[in-house]
């Protein structure tokens, strides 16, 4: 399979799926597909994180040698919400290594505050801050806050996963 070929053939779960299964656990297949997240066009970056998540979730191994990239992504302006979104819910399925947990706690910080980004970011940066603040407690107070700030803000999804969030954080 051609991944960047598969990827502007068609955009839809059943094509995501395929992908996914044709990288399976293959580390060079999904290097191919990462670097097109993260180098490639519009379109071919937009299309692939879809995946990219998806594999990470079945196979977190994959995104070992990718979090500084994925990380320095994130960080870039007029990253698409889709990249975001996508990264963003990635790693929320994984262990982050200390020596990224605080850009990436300040990245996410600064996504699920700000009313521009879209909400699907916002959700997974708040799942993000969460596990975050399992391995660093002092952060708990904060992503507390935060969360207990949105529980009543009128938008289902961020009230659902500001519970979901404080019940982990809570319990620990």
């Amino acid at each position: 399979m051609n991944i960047k070929e598969a990827l502007l053939k068609e955009h839809s779960k059943t094509q995501m799926q395929k992908i996914v299964a044709y990288v399976g656990n293959d580390k060079k297949r999904f290097a191919e597909l990462i670097t097109l997240m993260l180098t490639a066009e519009y379109r071919v970056a937009q299309r692939a994180a879809w995946p990219v998540s998806y594999c990470i979730e079945t196979n977190k191994d994959l995104i070992k040698p990718w979090f500084a990239k994925m990380i320095k992504k994130l960080g870039e302006e007029n990253v698409h919400h889709f990249i975001k979104r996508n990264t963003l819910r990635a790693l929320e399925f994984v262990d982050i290594p200390e020596k990224y947990c605080g850009t990436l706690y300040d990245i996410s910080y600064t996504f699920l505050h700000s009313i521009k980004e879209p909400i699907a970011v916002r959700v997974f940066a708040l799942s993000v801050l969460g596990n975050i603040s399992k391995k660093y407690p002092e952060l708990k107070t904060e992503v507390i806050h935060s969360a207990e700030s949105l529980l009543h803000c009128g938008i289902p999804a961020l009230e659902s996963r500001s519970k979901k969030v404080l019940k982990q954080i809570k319990t620990l």
